[in-house]
């Protein structure tokens, strides 16, 4: 599949995606591709941690890692859309939102994916 067309238009503000993986490999593999494609400008992996959970009716427990990705709001929609063609589950859990809060250091540097887009989209 191709990636997702790249936002035009102005930076919304910070927006996080968190994301559960497997292992920290698949994760770093994924983080890859979301960086790589301007999609975010940073994945925090986080150690591995024990998930408990209900799925098709059944209780299961597994060792997960989590990634908390950082963007900006005018990608969030397509950055988490491609993070769901690229994750090697079948129904990956992907949830994103819209930062409440930010440091102004922070929002200006996940404001420049948003630039970084429009230049390599040529708009």
């Amino acid at each position: 599949m191709s990636a997702p067309a790249p936002a035009t238009g102005a930076a919304q503000g910070p927006a996080l995606i968190w994301c559960p993986f497997a292992d920290s490999e698949s994760a770093a593999a994924a983080a890859g591709t979301l960086l790589d494609e301007g999609l975010v400008a940073c994945a925090n992996i986080l150690p591995p941690m024990r998930a408990l959970y209900v799925w098709q009716g059944e209780r299961g427990e597994s060792q997960e890692v989590g990634v908390l990705f950082k963007t900006d709001a005018a990608l969030l929609d397509r950055a988490a859309g491609r993070l769901a063609e690229i994750h090697p589950y079948d129904t990956p859990a992907i949830t994103g939102w819209k930062a409440d809060a930010a440091s102004p250091a922070t929002a200006a540097w996940l404001a420049l994916l948003v630039r970084g887009s429009e230049a390599r989209d040529g708009a």
